[in-house]
């Protein structure tokens, strides 16, 4: 029957424990008989117990009262599954002294148990839950603990943490006592301080604990008061949503009409509907709107390649106003449109949609902004077209030309730079069909390849220039032309430009001016060399080439920390300030044991390496003019402080006259700083004081009190962006972050994304902390400037699928079940749209719990979970959880994996390893896709007239015409075009450095933008966040955690303040600050 446990599937199960218990139970409930097969995580399927259900009949005919629903709830348990799952990885662990139970051993390695996710999974038969009676060792087990639903008995291990929330303490019912029957997990026995123990575990004492997560709760408060998004916003966004969704039916429409005769093609058909923030529940003030086109009926869909509606909507858009931009070549194009764009930005953008009307190349877009590409991932993003494989043993037998011209032209010359040299070898490499060796495709190489690659290094080593270098690198076995054409040993290309830059090193050691500071030290950097050469001729060198880059890597950066090697290497980079520059070698005298003042003892060294500071600033006209200036120093105040705060004063006067060049200060400071400009390139003198630190200044006249409060109102120079390196991320049609009106990116493949916002509303329906906590965590990463795709960072919805993760699966009991995994069985009676909006949409399984009403109704009963921890202890845990991969200090389990895990809300635990999906390299894949052409008329297309009647404004005019332009009246050039129609290359990078799986394309990663760079940023503000958590306690009364949330923005404003400041100061003295 349909209302028999067994038929109903997980989301009836779930009900019906709640709602069907007998009465009479005192003991855990057997599991309900079920005829089948229950799903169980990642596509597999167990048998469940066939042990009876208890009777069902009362409860169908009276629903039990308060007392009794309680009694019932304080009886449940939720069976755990034992059963080993091997393609888990399991990392070696050892508990914490009070933790015994934590650690187990099976065949001789150890492993940590985990968390279960919020699904409910039956036990093997066979098998006993870990601590109870049963035959044999334990079994293998996943990574999580059960994360229970309900305050019934906890997993077995001696778990002693307080308790901060208000939930009720439940013992198990009266009867035989349960194998998890130990400790309460939420019962301290930790005595001592806020610290780590010996093992390195932290410690945490109950009353520390309830004031992080107090600490925690308050600030939760106070930031989901201000960063909700108020209803007069939603209205705003909505009346805009219709406005544009007026425009694009009726563009959609004549296009239907005029090109495809589709003459009773319904406007109505054409939808823009919201997805994303908007619509889960999870949007802050600040949220953009994303809108998702849908056009059913039309002939050629908007998301087809070559389709031409993405470009007929952006010419729309324009023509009525707005700021439009198509990002065409992103994985899925999108047209990002702000209400009220201001001139110079709608004039840019004009100009750039003429440009694609004319024919002319577009620029860059979302991909193509991440210049700091991960590692190897040059030498992966070239297509393999399989050449390469049938070639010859030897370069030298080739009958190819191009081959031949182009390993000739592999000379580094005489102004070029190793790192230069290196970029010019590897781009030679893959144009005669080579690839580098690395992690991700040394399993794929061909003998064929290898040998390729190794005379391509004796080719790249006899290019240097340096026929020093040259020599000493060629005697040593692992670069000697024997071992390398006997096609036993191999090399890899970065390995042995590794080799020049640290072969360079050892030379510059052996030609040094200077010595280390003592014997020791001397002694030390010795040896250092002495490995280093020892590394180059080892023997062994061919039978790991990975392994021994490595090596090579490792001595080479051993090399780089030698003092006297340092000085020599000393320059300034291209935008650093003089400064840090001056800072970064005061840090080598130190480490050299030389003075900042002359004497008999110290002369020689000094005058070394304030010789090597003039020698490596950047700026060439100013190193002149300091080349100048110490030369005529007098003796008695020779000194690099001296000799950099010159270069201190004639850069920033430099960095002022590119401002003014610029026009980027009113007309009335110009004069003030043009006057201060005069200051600063005038002569240094010495002040009236006793302090030797002061010995030259620039000095400032008694009335430049007006002039210098100018100049700390504009602050630095050096800040502006003349004085500063080319934001790859920024372009001339970048929209405002604000003052543009609504904003909103309309997605032309949305039907994923749909379904994706739903299952997010459901969650947020399953706890009423569940948005709070969302929104925390969103603001939070906001804050800290780490939510940014097109920067390299991470997207808000990754942070809501991350928080969601721990929420399911992490946190104890779980505050939210695993909705995919409560996913009825489909309806073998559903049409096929209704197939396509609730089973399988685009090829992807979208099936989950999606009773929002159900899913509300149980949430305000307070039955769809038992976990009663109060947000701030969630956030703790939150935070905590992916701020270490060590033992959490609340829940038995470890932090998150950044370097192995895969994060994926739709499996049984809630992980998967990145080997397990593939997910081990970066790579790129280049699409190739018919692109909607230019319109033949150029500028004179029907949307640009007038009289169009779906550009109604001052702009109208007449219409008429085909709106794609009539093939007849195009030009030779375009007729050609449309014999061969336009491309559009597509490059799709995927990274996989953090690694998110979305819910329903699993093969497409959240996290894919994150970068190098990114991930560094993103995992150092987690340990940060953990650490001001921490900081919060009984021993650390001052603090209170404000500094979570601190604004990178304005603290970067702040610190460049400070640093003007004591910049003013050293050029001029005290009187200047």
């Amino acid at each position: 029957m349909e209302n028999q446990t067994g038929t109903g599937g997980l989301e009836d199960r779930l009900r019906n424990m709640i709602l069907a218990r007998p009465e009479n139970q005192l003991s855990q409930p057997p599991m309900p008989a079920m005829g089948g097969l229950i799903p169980a995580g990642q596509g597999q399927a167990f048998p469940v117990n066939s042990q009876p259900s208890p009777p069902l009949a009362k409860s169908k005919h009276k629903r039990p009262n308060q007392a009794e629903r309680r009694q019932r709830s304080a009886q449940l348990s939720i069976p755990i599954d034992t059963r080993p799952q091997m393609n888990q990885p399991m990392r070696p662990y050892f508990s914490p002294p009070g933790y015994p139970h934590t650690q187990y051993t099976n065949a001789g390695q150890n492993h940590v148990r985990r968390p279960h996710s919020a699904t409910f999974r039956p036990p093997s038969q066979g098998t006993t839950l870990p601590g109870g009676p049963g035959p044999g060792p334990f079994p293998p087990h996943p990574r999580h603990h059960p994360s229970l639903s309900y305050n019934g008995p906890m997993s077995s291990g001696d778990w002693h943490q307080p308790r901060t929330s208000g939930g009720d303490q439940r013992t198990p019912p009266h009867g035989a006592r349960s194998p998890f029957d130990m400790a309460s997990p939420r019962t301290s026995r930790h005595h001592g301080s806020n610290s780590y123990d010996r093992n390195g575990f932290y410690r945490v004492r109950p009353e520390e604990l309830k004031m992080q997560a107090d600490m925690l709760e308050g600030l939760c408060n106070t930031i989901i008061a201000d960063a909700e998004i108020e209803p007069a916003d939603i209205y705003e966004k909505e009346n805009f949503r219709c406005r544009i969704e007026e425009i694009a039916r009726r563009v959609i429409t004549q296009y239907e009409i005029e090109v495809n005769g589709f003459h009773d093609f319904p406007p109505a058909s054409v939808q823009l509907r919201c997805f994303g923030s908007l619509s889960s529940g999870f949007a802050t003030k600040a949220a953009d709107m994303d809108l998702g086109l849908l056009s059913p009926l039309s002939a050629v869909q908007p998301d087809a390649p070559g389709s031409p509606i993405p470009r007929l909507i952006e010419k729309a858009f324009l023509e009525m106003g707005l700021g439009a931009r198509l990002l065409s070549r992103t994985r899925i194009p999108i047209i990002k449109i702000c209400e009220r764009p201001p001139e110079e930005l709608r004039a840019a953008l004009l100009d750039e949609r003429e440009k694609w009307e004319n024919g002319l190349p577009e620029g860059h877009d979302e991909d193509d902004i991440h210049g700091e590409a991960d590692v190897n991932l040059l030498e992966e993003t070239q297509p393999n077209d399989g050449k390469h494989h049938d070639r010859e043993p030897s370069i030298s037998t080739k009958d190819d030309i191009t081959l031949e011209t182009r390993l000739r032209s592999l000379k580094q010359g005489d102004k070029r730079t190793l790192a230069a040299y290196y970029s010019g070898a590897k781009g030679i490499l893959r144009k005669v069909g080579g690839r580098d060796m690395t992690y991700s495709n040394s399993r794929e190489l061909s003998r064929s390849d290898l040998t390729l690659l190794n005379e391509f290094n004796l080719v790249f080593v006899n290019g240097l220039a340096d026929d020093n270098l040259k020599r000493r690198l060629l005697t040593y076995r692992s670069l000697s032309e024997l071992a390398l054409t006997a096609n036993t040993n191999y090399r890899t290309l970065h390995g042995v430009y590794t080799q020049m830059e640290g072969e360079s090193l050892a030379m510059m050691w052996e030609s040094r001016e200077i010595r280390e500071r003592d014997e020791v030290r001397e002694k030390n950097a010795s040896s250092l060399v002495r490995n280093w050469q020892a590394i180059c001729n080892r023997a062994s060198f061919g039978q790991d080439p990975l392994g021994y880059a490595k090596e090579l890597q490792h001595g080479f950066e051993q090399l780089k920390t030698i003092p006297s090697i340092q000085v020599m290497l000393l320059a300034q980079g291209q935008h650093e300030a003089a400064s840090a520059y001056l800072a970064r070698a005061q840090k080598l005298m130190t480490d050299l044991g030389v003075l900042d003042h002359p004497s008999e003892n110290n002369q020689e060294s000094l005058n070394l390496v304030v010789r090597h500071y003039i020698q490596g600033i950047y700026n060439e006209g100013i190193r002149h003019e300091i080349e100048a200036f110490a030369s005529a120093l007098p003796k008695a105040s020779f000194c690099l402080r001296v000799v950099a705060r010159r270069h201190q004063s004639l850069q920033l006067a430099q960095e002022y006259e590119k401002c003014l060049e610029k026009g980027l200060y009113p007309d009335q400071a110009v004069a003030s700083i043009r006057s201060y400009v005069e200051i600063l390139r005038g002569p240094m003198v010495s002040p009236q004081t006793r302090d030797s630190a002061w010995n030259l200044v620039v000095p400032l006249s008694p009335d430049a009190d007006r002039i210098m409060s100018n100049i700390r109102l504009f602050g630095d120079p050096a800040r502006k962006a003349p004085n500063q390196p080319r934001d790859p991320y920024k372009d001339r049609l970048e929209f405002p972050k604000s003052g543009v009106g609504v904003q909103c990116d309309i997605n032309f493949s949305a039907h994923l994304a749909l379904h994706n916002t739903l299952l997010l509303r459901c969650y947020s329906l399953c706890d009423p902390r569940v948005r709070p906590l969302v929104l925390f965590v969103k603001h939070w990463a906001k804050m800290r400037q780490i939510n940014s795709p097109y920067r390299g960072t991470l997207s808000s919805y990754g942070y809501v699928l991350m928080m969601l993760h721990y929420l399911v699966n992490i946190a104890q009991p779980f505050v939210c079940p695993n909705l995919q995994q409560l996913a009825r069985p489909p309806d073998p009676n559903l049409t096929p749209q209704q197939m396509e909006d609730t089973v399988v949409c685009k090829g992807k399984n979208v099936q989950f719990w999606r009773d929002e009403a159900e899913i509300q109704r149980l949430a305000s009963e307070n039955t769809l979970t038992q976990n009663r921890d109060s947000i701030g202890h969630l956030l703790r845990g939150f935070f905590e959880y992916y701020a270490h991969s060590n033992q959490m200090s609340t829940v038995p389990c470890r932090g998150f994996d950044w370097g192995r895990d895969v994060i994926s809300l739709r499996t049984h635990g809630g992980l998967l390893s990145k080997q397990e999906k593939g997910w081990t390299g970066a790579k790129t894949i280049v699409e190739v896709n018919a692109a909607a052409p230019p319109p033949p008329g150029g500028l004179d297309h029907p949307l640009a007239k007038p009289n169009n009647p779906i550009a109604e404004g001052p702009q109208s005019s007449q219409a008429g015409g085909d709106p794609l332009g009539s093939p007849a009246t195009g030009t030779g050039q375009q007729a050609h075009a449309q014999a061969q129609p336009p491309r559009e290359v597509r490059e799709i990078r995927h990274r996989y450095l953090f690694a998110i799986e979305d819910p329903f394309e699993l093969d497409h990663n959240v996290a894919r933008t994150v970068t190098h760079n990114g991930i560094v940023a993103i995992r150092d503000e987690f340990r940060r966040a953990w650490s001001c958590i921490k900081a919060v306690g009984s021993n650390n009364p001052e603090q209170h955690g404000s500094d979570l949330l601190e604004d990178v923005a304005l603290a970067e404003q702040r610190r460049e303040s400070e640093l003007f400041a004591r910049l003013l100061e050293e050029l001029h003295g005290p009187r200047a600050s």
